[in-house]
């Protein structure tokens, strides 16, 4: 993103009160989200593939690990991302919403 595309971003009334802390409430959202989006990515790249060997043909094999499969890494990954998708879409809705003032 250049420095015009973030200026533009950025832009707002600087008439005071609660409409001049627009731009700094802004660029916080602005961060947060980067920062999540950056998290998304990495979070998504330490998940396993979903298909595995005869699983994926449509055949079923009982492990300890798929009965415990809630206390395991990957759910916690899993978990994680769907956090940090809700939080970056709700920054993003109200991103748009201060675009409106």
């Amino acid at each position: 993103m250049n420095g015009r595309m973030l200026n533009m971003l950025l832009a707002g009334d600087n008439i005071g009160g609660i409409f001049g802390a627009f731009p700094i409430i802004k660029t916080i959202m602005l961060i947060i989200m980067i920062l999540c989006a950056l998290f998304i990515i990495c979070v998504v790249l330490f998940q396993p593939s979903n298909s595995s060997g005869v699983s994926a043909l449509g055949g079923t094999t009982e492990t300890f690990l798929s009965k415990n499969k809630s206390k395991t890494n990957e759910s916690k990954l899993r978990k994680m991302t769907v956090v940090s998708a809700i939080i970056f879409c709700v920054l993003a809705v109200a991103f748009c919403i201060l675009q409106l003032f």
